[in-house]
């Protein structure tokens, strides 16, 4: 298996990040809540309250922060893009929050009761999950979510719209990082890389908006819509997703797409 190190060294984290803070503003507000269902899950698995010491890796701009400080959690979250984590610093007052790469953590070892990692962490990240174990005290807990390949999917012809307008080498890497959707996928890549599993599920997540032109802000705020924006233009693109979804659009004229959201829950040994 590749070290942290070697992987930052192929993986220009910071191109990532400025993919991810082309549209912060939008993804904050319209967007980052998709994950309402998935994080409520994860926290009552690994144990989020009063005292414990959290750590959540890929942050953006600190949703899952507040609902762990709201529970009386001490958190820390580190994201790549830098517009994403000022956002998240104003809204979490007194976390310490990094801009930087999760294949470097820039924390001690043993330092975090429980970390998590809200679809952060994708197929060929193996050592992100690394980091992530070294920051663990023994016997710490982490929960990591990612997209399914199951029932209902409503964003998947959205997904293959970009795709279909983003340069060729962006779609192979789009594939490589969606391997994890395959079932046992992110349970071997937790248990290689130090984990013991504890647990799988899925939640189904619900996102809406209330006319085409938040849907389309939303929509084209995401990290995987920039190369497809530059690729082919915002009126091109914004014509054939809004073609894409129209489906999606129910009496009231809101938007809604549902979501097989999966997730993990695995431990740290205490030896």
């Amino acid at each position: 298996m590749s070290t942290p190190t070697d992987v930052a060294r192929d993986h220009d984290w910071r191109v990532a990040g400025e993919a991810w803070s082309h549209a912060a503003a939008d993804w904050a507000c319209l967007y980052e809540h998709y994950a309402f269902e998935v994080i409520t899950a994860i926290f009552a698995r690994v144990g989020i309250g009063p005292g414990v010491e959290l750590l959540d890796v890929a942050c953006g701009s600190g949703l899952a922060l507040r609902h762990a400080a709201a529970m009386g959690a001490r958190t820390a979250g580190i994201d790549a893009a830098a517009a994403l984590v000022q956002v998240a610093r104003d809204r979490n007052p007194g976390t310490e929050l990094r801009v930087g790469s999760m294949y470097e953590l820039p924390w001690a070892a043993a330092r975090f009761d429980v970390v998590t990692s809200i679809n952060g962490i994708w197929g060929g990240c193996e050592p992100a999950l690394v980091e992530a174990c070294r920051v663990l005290r023994p016997g710490g807990m982490i929960g990591i979510s990612f997209w399914g390949a199951g029932e209902p999917h409503d964003l998947r012809a959205t997904f293959k719209v970009f795709a279909r307008h983003a340069p060729v080498d962006h779609f192979r890497g789009m594939k490589r990082t969606n391997d994890i959707a395959a079932d046992g996928v992110a349970e071997q890549m937790l248990a290689d890389s130090g984990f013991q599993v504890v647990e799988s599920g899925s939640r189904v997540s619900t996102i809406e908006w209330p006319d085409a032109d938040v849907a389309w802000r939303a929509l084209s705020s995401t990290g995987p819509a920039l190369p497809a924006l530059q690729h082919s233009g915002p009126a091109i693109l914004r014509d054939a997703v809004l073609s894409a979804i129209e489906h999606r659009r129910d009496a009231n004229g809101i938007y809604r797409f549902r979501g097989d959201h999966r997730y993990v829950i695995a431990r740290k040994p205490r030896r």
